[in-house]
């Protein structure tokens, strides 16, 4: 059996997560994705939107995860990898030679990622979303849901 292991924070899941598991879950028979959490997110100074928790059972729902695990450190991958008799470490490009060092007990892989994209993106687009532009797309939901009812009656 070929396991595959890799890790991430997977805040606001999207379809550049789902690729990329997809992806790493091709490389093997099993794909372990240690999620970040929220305590070790603060170390990095990241604040996830999900909860560790929340985050783990999204990530665990996707079918091409076999097993999530705690992602407490950036110390524990090399005994995680031994532990878990990992044959293949992966990450996305943007850490290209960051985990080389771990060549010397599996095979280290760095994945493109999916273009135009990520996590960061999605939370900017939406910090500029302001009051009046919220109030201004629940008003055309309420109308909407009103065109559905009348429909609906007929």
């Amino acid at each position: 059996m070929r396991i595959i292991l890799t890790y991430g924070t997977f805040d606001l899941f999207h379809v550049g997560h789902i690729r990329l598991l997809k992806r790493l879950s091709e490389l093997g028979d099993k794909l372990i994705v240690g999620v970040s959490t929220d305590e070790f997110n603060l170390k990095k100074g990241k604040k996830s939107f999900f909860s560790y928790a929340e985050r783990s059972e999204i990530v665990q729902s996707c079918r091409y995860v076999d097993q999530v695990i705690p992602e407490r450190d950036w110390e524990q991958k090399r005994n995680d990898i031994l532990e878990c008799n990992v044959d293949v470490f992966a990450m996305g490009d943007d850490w290209v030679g960051t985990f080389d060092s771990l060549k010397d007990i599996c095979d280290v892989v760095y994945l493109e990622r999916t273009e135009n994209i990520s996590t960061t993106d999605i939370k900017s687009k939406l910090a500029k979303i302001n009051k009046s532009e919220l109030d201004k797309i629940e008003l055309h939901l309420h109308d909407l849901i009103d065109i559905v009812k009348t429909l609906s009656d007929n």
